[in-house]
């Protein structure tokens, strides 16, 4: 029998936000199948290099832990390696993991696909490998639990070469699940589909909402984290064809490694034609869209979006901003006014021209080609009817060629 890991949160209160942060924490440590026992804060004014938070902070915690077992410390914040053994030391040899650790944990036992699963093995992989050298015998008090699954115990034991090896042979299969996607991605506009990504804070109710439009049953629990691989499933909106995409959710303080190694699975949203950022209503919703926009823009993200409040039907609505699509994924509430927005924005950023280009102009319709998609192409003995997509800003264009 499984026995639960026990977990106890040292929290450093390092700006405004700590207590977010902390309950974060919280219910991360449900996500990863482990219980909570309890936590301690300490203010930082200066980080010490050697400990983090200060031996006298340390030696108080392990005071108060003197006589309970089996009890895992969580630091809710980026510890160095030795900061992480300096630690561990200072409180008689316990196992301590850092936020990082934690998240990796999770997503190591949420990853479905063969790409979920490489990006996850080269996140640990990455994360492991500074804390490799000569520090063999330390590292090996980690044991079992968080922080050991996916590739995290055997790796333990290897050299710093293997996992060198192993990492450039990982980075070369997620070259090829990305060559893959973006394949996609070329037949999907080839093919004139309108992308919508789903895109926010986890556990706002995005593959919820994923289900509703689509009326698919992609799996959806009040976890962080379940959803780790991108989902798409189609949405019939008046007649037209929308793909929708499910991506994987951000959380305050998400560690930059961790956005960087599922930076290939965020592309979808990258180059999506609509974004919905789905935020929850009862909840802070003004630093969940704050953290969605930035974590993107920290990738490169510049497409349109949409600004939509999930839960609505659990708080005062007229409390609610009014540039926000106030829905209820869980009862249906304002999924009408959602799809018509989703439609009007793409009739007011796209436009459909029937053109003709006679032979002598054919050259200059394709150094346009940047700017439009072809839908149909058709010839005749003075030059070349078309049909194309193209965004409204640069209809101009084509002036010249619109029959």
């Amino acid at each position: 029998m499984e026995i639960t890991e026990k977990i106890y949160i040292i929290q450093p209160v390092l700006s405004d936000n700590y207590k977010r942060i902390h309950e974060e924490a919280i219910a991360l440590i449900g996500s990863a199948g482990a219980v909570y026992v309890g936590s301690c804060f300490q203010n930082i004014r200066e980080v010490n290099a050697a400990t983090f938070i200060g031996s006298g902070k340390l030696a108080e915690i392990a005071t108060a832990l003197d006589g309970i077992d089996d009890l895992t410390i969580l630091f809710n914040g980026e510890l160095s390696p030795s900061q992480t053994l300096n630690i561990s030391a200072a409180l008689g040899n316990r196992k301590v993991i850092d936020r990082t650790t934690l998240i990796l944990d999770i997503f190591a036992r949420n990853a479905v696909t063969s790409e979920g699963k490489i990006q996850v093995e080269i996140a640990q992989l990455k994360y492991i490998y500074p804390r490799l050298k000569g520090k063999g015998a330390a590292l090996s008090r980690l044991g079992g639990g968080i922080g050991s699954r996916g590739p995290g115990e055997t790796q333990l034991e290897t050299d710093r070469r293997h996992i060198a090896y192993r990492l450039k042979y990982l980075e070369s299969r997620l070259k090829e699940t990305k060559s893959r996607r973006d394949l996609q991605i070329d037949r999907r506009i080839k093919e004139n589909l309108k992308t919508v990504a789903l895109v926010g804070y986890t556990n706002t109710g995005k593959s919820t909402l994923l289900n509703l439009l689509t009326g698919s049953d992609v799996v959806s629990q009040n976890a962080l984290f379940v959803t780790l691989d991108p989902t798409a499933r189609k949405c019939v909106i008046d007649g037209e064809n929308y793909v929708l995409i499910d991506t994987v959710g951000f959380i305050q303080a998400l560690p930059h490694s961790i956005v960087e190694a599922f930076k290939s699975t965020l592309e979808v949203a990258l180059n999506c034609d609509l974004a919905l950022f789905v935020a929850d209503a009862s909840d802070d919703f003004g630093l969940q869209f704050e953290t969605t926009r930035s974590t993107l823009e920290e990738l490169g993200f510049n497409r349109q979006y949409l600004k939509v409040l999930n839960k609505c039907d659990l708080v005062d609505g007229s409390s609610l901003p009014s540039d926000c699509i106030l829905i209820s994924a869980k009862d249906g509430t304002g999924i009408t006014a959602l799809k018509e927005s989703i439609k009007k924005s793409f009739e007011e950023r796209f436009k459909r021209l029937n053109l003709f280009i006679s032979f002598d102009r054919i050259n200059e319709y394709e150094r346009l080609r940047q700017y439009f998609i072809e839908l149909s192409r058709e010839f005749t003995d003075s030059g070349m009817r078309t049909q194309v997509r193209i965004e409204t800003i640069y209809s101009d264009k084509f002036a010249s060629f619109v029959e």
